[in-house]
């Protein structure tokens, strides 16, 4: 009995201290414990009034009753019931002394009191287009010219849903604005003028970029359809191919599958054998000794006829981290999932002095799906040719293409300002807190 007193004893004094300790204690208003980001709210309400520019168009129409009475209705359905607001709309005066300039505002209260915040946000006038301006590949060192392949008078392989004519214009859509020189290389008798060291148009013809359209087939001059270059199914022709990349220190990119597995020329290839396994006529097979013999090309080795295949099937490969920012930085978004049954081997590096320049994909089964693989002797520092191999399944990306070379060079953009007089407005909501706790 004696205890069950002690309990409740002592029950009733934790009671009352609890009771005392309440009334005394000053708790913190909610809007002090949790306090409400007016800054974030005002920014992420001027982003949805300007969702499909109907803030850019108001800001630069403040004298059109509809649309300004029309903004101030959006304004306060998208705002909470107990914030007050003031919407203020400035012009950028460019270099004027007076830098903004008041054009009008809107409020739902004389002030927004003492607890306030705000944030600012730019928009432009519709009549008016900012440019970005591309640096010129080539402008300060080597690199300045591209040349796509886009001979009438060759057939591709590999590239299901294209022909090497419509990959062309594309890559010339895509590209031409960041190199100081494009030529399309409209034929296998200009592509012999070229491999011959003479310029086109007048072009710089050391350290190009050749893009070949073609997929698994490279055109081939008729200069070169006889012997000595058709010795091994015209491997010798891929072996001086790979010499021309060496002296001109060319880059030479191939967009899918397996590289120089073909020769083509529609013009000297005609007999009813001249034809790959699948039909495609006015070509010849190399196989796997072409890509051995352009790499041999590459490092001045003695052409020796060898069908080692230097690829693997290493299936879904992604992008690496840093050519996803540069796809962002240039606005060139192919998928960052691909599949690769013709990755590279990193037995080439050690083999024939190369060196990962730029790789595209992430490497896997010690094979690399993507990369700029650049030739550097051994006793030198300085690049003498390089291969862009994309070893994926048909059917072809361009943009893998183009985003692997504009990382590879690098070359700025430059945007266009912003800040002009008359073309440029700033649209300042301020944010205060009224009613209860």
């Amino acid at each position: 009995m004696m205890r069950t007193i002690e309990i409740l004893i002592v029950i009733i004094i934790i009671t009352g201290a609890f009771i005392t300790a309440s009334f005394f204690a000053v708790l913190p208003w909610p809007r002090q414990v949790s306090p409400m980001n007016l800054r974030r709210l005002a920014f992420t309400t001027l982003q949805m009034l300007d969702t499909n520019h109907d803030l850019s168009k108001v800001a630069f129409e403040t004298d059109n009753y509809t649309l300004w009475s029309g903004l101030q209705i959006a304004l306060a359905a998208s705002l909470p019931p107990n914030i007050i607001y003031n919407l203020t709309v400035y012009e950028v005066a460019g270099e004027a002394t007076q830098l903004y300039t008041i054009i009008d505002s809107m409020s739902n209260a004389e002030s927004v009191g003492t607890t306030s915040d705000a944030s600012k946000y730019m928009v432009a006038s519709s009549n008016v287009t900012f440019n970005v301006i591309p640096e010129k590949i080539g402008e300060h060192g080597d690199g300045g010219t591209l040349y796509i392949l886009n001979c009438s008078d060759a057939n591709s392989w590999w590239i299901t849903g294209y022909t090497a004519h419509t990959l062309a214009k594309d890559l010339l859509k895509l590209l031409s604005p960041y190199f100081s020189e494009t030529v399309m290389v409209q034929s296998t008798a200009e592509l012999a003028e070229i491999l011959d060291g003479n310029a086109l148009q007048g072009e710089t013809l050391q350290g190009a970029t050749v893009i070949n359209t073609f997929g698994e087939a490279v055109p081939i001059p008729s200069d070169y359809c006889t012997a000595p270059y058709s010795t091994g199914s015209y491997a010798n022709y891929i072996h001086f191919l790979g010499e021309r990349v060496r002296i001109y220190n060319w880059t030479w990119s191939s967009i899918v599958g397996y590289p120089f597995y073909y020769v083509s020329n529609t013009g000297y290839f005609t007999g009813s054998g001249d034809h790959n396994t699948w039909g495609i006529y006015g070509m010849k097979a190399v196989g796997a000794a072409g890509l051995t013999a352009f790499l041999q090309g590459v490092d001045d080795k003695t052409y020796s006829y060898d069908q080692t295949w230097l690829t693997e099937s290493v299936g879904s490969v992604t992008l690496t981290q840093e050519i996803l920012g540069y796809s962002n930085y240039y606005g060139v978004y192919p998928s960052p999932s691909q599949t690769s049954t013709r990755a590279l081997k990193d037995s080439i590096l050690g083999n024939y002095h190369l060196t990962v320049g730029f790789p595209i994909f992430d490497k896997k089964s010690g094979c690399y799906p993507g990369a700029i693989f650049q030739h550097v002797f051994s006793d030198e520092t300085d690049t003498s040719g390089s291969l862009l191999a994309l070893g994926l399944t048909r059917t072809p990306d361009i943009r893998l293409t183009a985003l692997g070379i504009l990382s590879y060079y690098q070359p700025r953009l430059y945007s266009a300002e912003y800040d002009a007089e008359g073309t440029s407005r700033i649209v300042a909501l301020q944010l205060g807190l009224v009613g209860g706790v």
